[in-house]
């Protein structure tokens, strides 16, 4: 259970800082409600359940389907629900809420394009990981991004027995090679002009940390991928002298780095934390 005491402190901490440097892992798209089991799963792909015997939309990911038509017969679904029929997570609307005035910047390993779609400026969020919303080549021999929020429709609209229609398997119009979705799984990852702009932005936004209060607030970050995110926030915390951070998990809170007296714990349920940060506000 979150004290009022340490929910007032968070409060003041983020109201009386210069810069505001937000972190965001899957643990805050799950308090959003876009879970990858459990009910959303079994309501969704009750026949892939059957067929492939999938247990989880996360490890279904890695599934060897036998052929493009069955994979993106699943990785269609999967799209629409998690990138295009996803409702704003009231989570996403509760921090936009309480960050909206601050100097705050946004780094998240999150694909599901939430902070967009609650209204946050796209110039002050470098989503590092992808967007489910985009493909690439897979070879890749070009940078182009391309929307697929049409095709992914289509695919679902057509898909019949976990399958695609051949014709609908999405190609490099450039080299003829598939088309995959631009999320970093391997280094085939297609880093183009944007991402690159947005690396810059965010470099530019910690380089004007020193001399200034700074809140940096992470969210639902794990081990999956500690160095975007987690392990950089401890070490920004240790460097600048009038820097606090505020950590918000259900689990593994703990740092790495000896922060202690700079840093706060929140080991509870991010919507529970925002739900109480909102009621002060």
């Amino acid at each position: 259970m979150i004290s009022n005491k340490t929910i007032l402190k968070c409060k003041k901490l983020i109201d009386k800082c210069d810069v505001l440097l937000i972190g965001a892992g899957s643990g805050l798209s799950t308090a959003a409600g876009l879970s990858y089991s459990g009910k959303s799963f079994t309501d969704n792909f009750a026949d892939y359940i059957q067929k492939y015997n999938l247990t989880d939309m996360y490890t279904a990911g890695f599934f060897p389907f036998p052929t493009l038509e069955e994979k993106w017969g699943y990785f269609s679904r999967h799209i629409k629900l998690n990138r295009y029929d996803a409702e704003v997570g009231k989570v996403y609307n509760d921090l936009m809420k309480l960050v909206k005035i601050k100097n705050y910047f946004v780094i998240t390993t999150n694909v599901d394009a939430q902070f967009f779609k609650a209204g946050f400026d796209q110039n002050r969020v470098f989503a590092t990981q992808g967007d489910y919303g985009k493909f690439q080549c897979s070879k890749p021999c070009h940078d182009t991004l391309y929307d697929n929020e049409a095709i992914i429709s289509q695919m679902v609209q057509q898909q019949f027995d976990c399958r695609i229609p051949t014709e609908l398997i999405p190609m490099c119009p450039v080299c003829g090679e598939n088309l995959i979705t631009n999320i970093r799984i391997n280094d085939s990852f297609v880093e183009n002009d944007d991402w690159k702009s947005a690396s810059t932005r965010y470099s530019n936004f910690i380089d004007q940390l020193e001399n200034k209060k700074v809140v940096l607030l992470e969210l639902g970050v794990g081990f999956n991928t500690p160095i975007i995110i987690r392990w950089p926030f401890e070490k920004i915390t240790e460097l600048h002298n009038n820097c606090t951070l505020i950590r918000v998990n259900y689990n593994n809170v703990q740092n790495y780095l000896n922060i202690s007296d700079k840093s706060l714990h929140i080991e509870e349920d991010i919507a529970d934390f925002f739900e109480n940060m909102t009621l002060i506000l």
